[in-house]
């Protein structure tokens, strides 16, 4: 697979299951084992007796299963599981939606692309035939992201998944949102002591999660990806659980130096938004070409405006006054591009350009707030510092009392650092988010695009392997 593939989504390809009207309850049997079609549905039928006596049931509880034994001559066999009903309902369903020609049926969807062969190959011994298709003109395909069903893989995915679905077209950003995140959490989480316990905690998540805490087993990546960061910027800041002095300062000390933990904060997270406006410019000559991504306030015009921005006020705190004048002259040509933009997406006219007018001043003052609204890292760095190092004092205070004191010197470390522990974690995991969701995806998203959910019935008999990788990638389980 080339390296740009896993910069997309998975590739997706419009099929048509085509069968015999006598043999297309098995062909739906093994597309419904497989997993890994997503098949049109018609939209207004009336329910089949199966989804009737699904409601009289009164639900459907539990895994659903398929009956794989066809129905008899005098209906369909009995079913008193509501599971099963539920299964024969879906069957019932994608049967009375597909099309049908004399004596045969067929049924379109959507497949990824590298599960094509291995799907034709499953439905050969049904008489059915996996065509391909032309995507419909105008029809975005769903979107599958490559590590949304690969349980097995690290994967940062369900960060972007928890942020709305990415559009088709759009780059997939799960492993640069990723890093991020976890390296926005360590400057916040800065120490050696606190990163270990949360890499222990994440191993501890991956490998032997109770059964109970299965549903969140997928988030040991971000607790062992946070914690080798918090290790590293603690290294920075010469803090073991705190200011225990039992390491040198590599580079500043939070509460000695906070100007320039805040100046540095701001740097990274105006190149973070430098690289969103550039995937963002990305993404938008994908969904409608290059114009709009010259002209779109999260493409290359909203790019210039950032950058000659953050230029102008660079020279201008060092009292350079060319780049300055450069900077100033890409932020207006970025604002130009821009007005240029909105003005295209309005009526016209003097209503027209006042929109476009206040649209301009939301765009300059958004990228001055978003940058600054990085300094939320320094700042609960400094927090962070600061409770370590009460903890401490206390710690060191009543430990030089000798005696009994040491009992209570013992409980002030433990209780305090697992108050600060938690607390602290909570409060950088959140903000990190914040900082995601608000400054970064703003600038990658301009639309949601629609989730592929291929349809999936377990049923007793074997799933045969797929012939690649994808095939496994878009199966539950």
């Amino acid at each position: 697979m080339p390296w740009s593939e896993n910069l997309l989504p998975v590739r997706m390809r419009r099929v048509a299951v085509v069968v015999p009207r006598t043999g297309l309850r098995g062909a739906l049997v093994r597309v419904a084992e497989a997993g890994c079609v997503e098949l049109d549905v018609a939209e207004g039928l009336e329910p089949g007796p199966a989804a009737r006596r699904l409601h009289a049931a009164g639900g459907h509880p539990g895994p659903p299963l398929l009956a794989t034994e066809p129905p008899g001559a005098d209906g369909p066999a009995p079913v008193t599981a509501p599971a099963l009903l539920k299964g024969e309902a879906e069957l019932e369903e994608r049967a009375r939606s597909a099309v049908r020609q004399g004596e045969v049926a067929a049924l379109a969807g959507w497949c990824p692309s590298g599960a094509v062969v291995g799907m034709a190959d499953r439905l050969r011994g049904t008489g059915a035939a996996f065509v391909r298709l032309r995507r419909p003109r105008g029809v975005e395909p769903p979107t599958l992201l490559r590590g949304a069903r690969a349980p097995r893989r690290a994967s940062f995915t369900p960060l972007v998944s928890a942020y709305g679905t990415v559009p088709y077209a759009d780059l997939d950003p799960s492993w640069p949102a990723g890093i991020a995140y976890v390296v926005m959490f360590g400057v916040m989480f800065g120490d050696v002591g606190h990163g270990a316990l949360l890499v222990l905690t994440g191993l501890l998540l991956w490998r032997r999660a109770p059964r109970r805490l299965a549903g969140v087993r997928a988030a040991w990546p971000f607790l062992v990806g946070a914690g080798v960061c918090g290790i590293l910027a603690g290294f920075a800041y010469g803090e073991f659980f705190g200011p225990t002095h039992l390491l040198p300062v590599l580079w500043l000390n939070p509460l000695e130096d906070p100007e320039r933990l805040l100046i540095a904060a701001v740097g990274f997270g105006a190149l973070l938004l430098a690289m969103a406006h550039g995937a963002g410019a990305v993404n938008r000559w994908r969904e409608q070409g290059p114009g709009w991504s010259v002209l779109a306030s999260t493409g290359c015009a909203g790019l210039a405006v950032h950058l000659g921005l953050a230029l102008t006020v660079l020279a201008l705190a060092t009292h350079r006054t060319v780049p300055a004048t450069a900077g100033a002259s890409v932020a207006v040509l970025g604002l130009g591009l821009t007005a240029v933009g909105i003005f295209r997406t309005t009526a016209g006219g003097l209503e027209g350009g006042t929109e476009t007018a206040v649209r301009l001043l939301d765009v300059v003052v958004r990228v001055g707030t978003n940058t600054l609204s990085f300094a939320r890292l320094a700042a609960f760095g400094l927090t962070h510092a600061a409770l370590a190092d009460v903890v401490w004092r206390g710690t060191a205070g009543l430990a030089r009392h000798g005696g009994a004191a040491l009992a209570g010197a013992a409980v002030v470390l433990v209780v305090g650092t697992a108050v600060t522990f938690a607390l602290e974690a909570l409060v950088a995991g959140v903000q990190a988010l914040r900082l995601e969701y608000y400054e970064l995806f703003s600038r990658l998203f301009e639309f949601q695009g629609r989730p592929f959910r291929p349809w999936y019935v377990k049923s007793a008999g074997p799933v045969p392997a797929g012939t690649d990788a994808e095939v496994t990638a878009c199966s539950p389980g």
